[in-house]
């Protein structure tokens, strides 16, 4: 039976980072960017975008979002699927998405309040 030093476990650390970093890149194609957050907009976009866009493309990021996390609960219920994990992520991502999205109404909706009460 071998011991299990610090110099041993930091060592297995590396290895695993080394690989996951060379599985990371043979997935991503090194000719598309890095995919930004659902619902951020990407500052490089045209500086000039109107408001109800942003939000009619937030929203449909978030509708989009949870239709593919109907699809691929769906698959793994009709047994398509075996990977568990990739249900829950995609179904993760999806309430993320939406409790952002809820979050933003509300912090809209008081704002409207805000201003609607403020004297004329």
């Amino acid at each position: 039976m071998t011991t299990i030093t610090a110099s041993s476990l930091l060592q297995m650390r590396a290895q695993i980072l080394q690989q996951n970093a060379a599985l990371q890149k043979a997935q991503v194609p090194a000719t598309t960017a890095p995919a930004a957050a659902p619902g951020i907009a990407d500052a490089t976009a045209a500086p000039k975008a109107d408001f109800g866009d942003a939000l009619k493309s937030a929203l449909g990021q978030v509708n989009s979002l949870q239709a593919k996390s109907e699809d691929v609960s769906a698959s793994y219920e009709r047994g398509d699927s075996t990977d568990i994990a990739a249900v829950m992520l995609a179904r993760e991502q999806a309430s993320v998405g939406f409790q952002a999205t809820l979050q933003v109404r509300n912090k809209l909706l008081s704002a409207y309040k805000d201003i609607m009460s403020m004297p004329v």
